[in-house]
């Protein structure tokens, strides 16, 4: 599927809507449930040890699913999704009272963030790093160091670049499959240390699309917390 550049009068700046091309958005949500990634989500949130009183950020939260279900399961954190596209954010908007949820949505880039330095405890991000190029990679992973406390950690879920002969195939089935070369395992961890994370791995991984696509999770720690423990 050829992706789709979408630019934003306000913003003034394209970014690539959450299924390649804009008209498909309303299918979004009926999708990713097909296709399973809800339970990867999910996976990954469990994997974040919150705590009540947390306040936590999902970059390129789009219609809000994973921000719905961080709240739907730890009630008591605070959480924040930020997201380029309007109607993506406008759906999400909608979605959160339904479960009783007050959640704040904010519209900007994960690369420049608005947030001050050491403001959240956990960030976020699912299935949208592939969307971005290695320079807003780069850029986006030193914004979420930035914005993370000292002790905190950001939690990354995605498709996994290629790997054996013949995955490529698999992978040229997503919408931007040209980016996933810079997501293999190597890569991400190299970029999360050279953004200044501290303890950077790979947590995990799993498949979807019946198995035919892999995906990977990630962790890093904003700092190596127990070092500056010990010299406080």
């Amino acid at each position: 599927m050829a992706e789709q550049i979408t630019a934003t009068s306000e913003l003034r700046r394209p970014f690539v809507p959450g299924m390649g091309v804009e008209w498909l958005l309303p299918i979004y949500d009926p999708l990713t449930t097909l296709l399973r990634l809800d339970r990867a989500r999910r996976d990954l949130v469990l994997q974040a040890d919150l705590r009540p009183g947390h306040r936590v950020l999902d970059i390129g939260c789009g219609t809000g699913s994973l921000v719905v279900l961080t709240k739907q399961l730890f009630p008591d954190v605070e959480i924040v999704g930020v997201d380029p596209d309007e109607k993506a954010l406008a759906r999400a908007r909608r979605k959160a009272p339904r479960v009783g949820a007050r959640i704040q949505f904010d519209r900007g880039f994960s690369d420049v963030l608005v947030y001050p330095d050491a403001s959240f405890d956990r960030v976020f991000s699912s299935f949208m790093f592939h969307h971005l190029t290695r320079d807003e990679k780069a850029r986006t992973l030193r914004e979420i160091r930035r914005v993370l406390r000292a002790d905190g950690t950001f939690h990354l879920l995605d498709f996994e670049g290629p790997r054996p002969e013949g995955h490529r195939s698999r992978l040229s089935l997503l919408h931007s499959h040209r980016r996933l070369v810079d997501n293999d395992e190597r890569t991400i961890l190299r970029m999360l240390t050279d953004a200044g994370f501290a303890n950077a791995v790979k947590s995990g991984d799993g498949t979807v699309l019946g198995g035919f696509v892999r995906t990977a999770y990630y962790r890093a720690r904003a700092a190596d917390y127990s070092k500056s423990s010990s010299h406080g």
